[in-house]
């Protein structure tokens, strides 16, 4: 190793040390548990800029008041939004009879993913009978401020969104807190 290898590797790890202290020291005293947006309980976007409402006609968040509503942005061509479809139609065929009404927000990540034909296939496919609203141009998407395939969102009876989760999983405590809202009729 040269010199300047280990004059390098040298600042390397002292402006590693330094930064694990400023955070350490940045975090004293702070609470640790940060309020996510869903905590803050922040009213749902409405659906807007839909280019196609599959398996229904158009829907509004103001329209589905009073009811439990899951928001699952998607899109067919995303293997980890694929993953995740079972869980959400298992949910539909659950509790659609108990208040809950899903929208699935398919908005695409290709161009070949805005072909209604093929949205229509994929619905087919994996066997979806909610209402699919396809957001081509982002326009729901960019409402919710969403940034992640997939990702769910899952609205109160009075219209606030009170939980969220970007990725695969949680189902367990998804379905905890719909469950939850379907009980309680605020």
């Amino acid at each position: 190793m040269n010199i300047r290898s280990k004059v390098g590797a040298t600042v390397l790890a002292t402006a590693c040390l330094l930064g694990l202290a400023q955070a350490s020291y940045a975090d004293e005293g702070r609470d640790h548990a940060q309020p996510t947006l869903a905590e803050a309980q922040r009213v749902a976007p409405n659906f807007v800029g839909v280019s196609n409402w599959l398996n229904s006609g158009p829907l509004s968040i103001t329209d589905l008041r009073g009811k439990v509503v899951l928001v699952d942005f998607w899109t067919y061509g995303c293997i980890n939004c694929t993953r995740t479809l079972p869980y959400v139609t298992k949910l539909y065929d659950t509790y659609k009879d108990k208040g809950l009404v899903v929208v699935g927000v398919h908005t695409p990540e290709f161009p070949f993913e805005k072909v209604i034909g093929n949205v229509q296939t994929a619905i087919k496919r994996h066997g979806i009978k909610y209402p699919v609203a396809q957001d081509n141009d982002y326009a729901t998407w960019n409402a919710y401020h969403n940034q992640y395939w997939p990702a769910q969102y899952i609205v109160d009876r009075n219209g606030k969104i009170v939980f969220e989760h970007a990725g695969e999983g949680q189902y367990d405590e998804i379905e905890r807190t719909i469950q939850k809202l379907l009980i309680h009729k605020s």
